[in-house]
């Protein structure tokens, strides 16, 4: 039995659980081809880049499934969901992926909606008379 190393990662409100496993570079997302769910080379690009910056390439399958926010923020959680896996599995990974930032959660999120106003910040049109 093969020891997969999983790591979470998150973005707004994306959240992509990463299964890291032995292999020869087969990567699949919610079930569906690579090139199917993320059409973009860039997306692609940016999920594989910390398997990159780690020299890595073709000895690890991915198996990714991700859910909530956009397809961007799904691309942002699975390279933080990948650079954690890559880190659990080896702690001497760390601080190459620390230096180019992939093991940085990004903070932002939505601002709430307020009571008595029409959005966040925005008010409700105002009328003198």
């Amino acid at each position: 039995m093969t020891k997969d190393s999983i790591g979470i990662g998150r973005r707004k409100t994306a959240v992509a659980s990463v299964r890291l496993r032995k292999g020869n570079g087969k990567c699949t997302i919610n079930g569906k081809e690579f090139e199917t769910y993320f059409p973009l080379a860039v997306q692609r690009d940016s999920i594989l880049s910390p398997i990159e910056k780690c020299e890595m390439q073709s000895k690890y399958d991915l198996v990714i499934r991700v859910k909530g926010g956009g397809i961007e923020a799904q691309v942002i959680a699975a390279r933080l969901g990948v650079s954690r896996a890559l880190v659990k599995e080896d702690e001497d990974r760390r601080q190459v992926l620390k230096s180019v930032g992939f093991l940085t959660r990004d903070p932002r999120m939505k601002e709430r909606k307020k009571y008595g106003l029409a959005g966040a910040r925005k008010k409700f049109q105002f009328s003198k008379r």
